[in-house]
């Protein structure tokens, strides 16, 4: 059976979890990552030099780096990528795309206004932070906007899954900020599907 390592905290090991319950994968999970379990032991720097969560364990295999383990999971499944090289290039564009733009602007804001983490008070970084984060998400907003499919590509994908989590981490902000109706609509899309509402829990944002 297929091992995760990781907290469920970790939005990270959530992409991991919900692509595995999509494809219907029996797995099992073992908590690692602060203020659990340290990663930085060796017994799992042997696993991941990096001391990171998630890594995905399968007999002798071992692979890190969530985007790599969405992608081998999808592959090996023939599931949550399309199969035409220009829309699964797409659905991969937007896969890099949560990870490498949307996710770093929020960095301050969900430390200050989610996990309420000691030295993440200061108003005006604060500010930033929703600022820098509002303008990836507008360009989010016209993607769905002008999609038809009601997801990100030519149907519900692995992006989907990246995409999501962070649109339950924005929606989980309870700040005010700007209304995106496309987003809103999709969040509500992912909410519908059962593994979507498991891992974009109101405990995990």
């Amino acid at each position: 059976m297929l091992r995760v390592l990781g907290r469920v905290t970790s939005i990270n090991v959530r992409k991991v979890l919900w692509a595995l319950d999509e494809l219907g994968l029996a797995w099992e999970r073992e908590d690692w990552g602060l203020p659990l379990r340290d990663p930085k032991v060796p017994e799992f720097l042997d696993l991941n030099p990096n001391g990171q969560v998630p890594v995905v364990v399968e007999g002798d295999f071992v692979l890190w780096e969530s985007n790599a383990i969405l992608i081998y999971l999808a592959e090996r499944e023939g599931g949550l990528l399309p199969e035409q090289l220009e829309l699964r290039a797409l659905a991969l564009q937007w896969l890099g795309w949560q990870a490498s733009e949307l996710n770093p602007p929020w960095g301050y804001a969900v430390n200050a206004l989610i996990r309420k983490t000691p030295g993440y008070d200061d108003p005006a970084r604060i500010a930033d932070s929703m600022a820098r984060w509002t303008v990836k998400m507008d360009i989010l907003e016209a993607a769905l906007a002008g999609a038809n499919t009601g997801y990100i590509g030519a149907g519900f994908s692995i992006a989907d899954i990246a995409l999501g989590l962070s649109v339950h981490r924005w929606m989980s902000i309870t700040v005010e900020k700007k209304e995106l109706p496309a987003v809103a609509d999709y969040y509500e899309r992912l909410m519908s599907r059962e593994a979507g509402a498991r891992w974009m829990a109101p405990e995990t944002p």
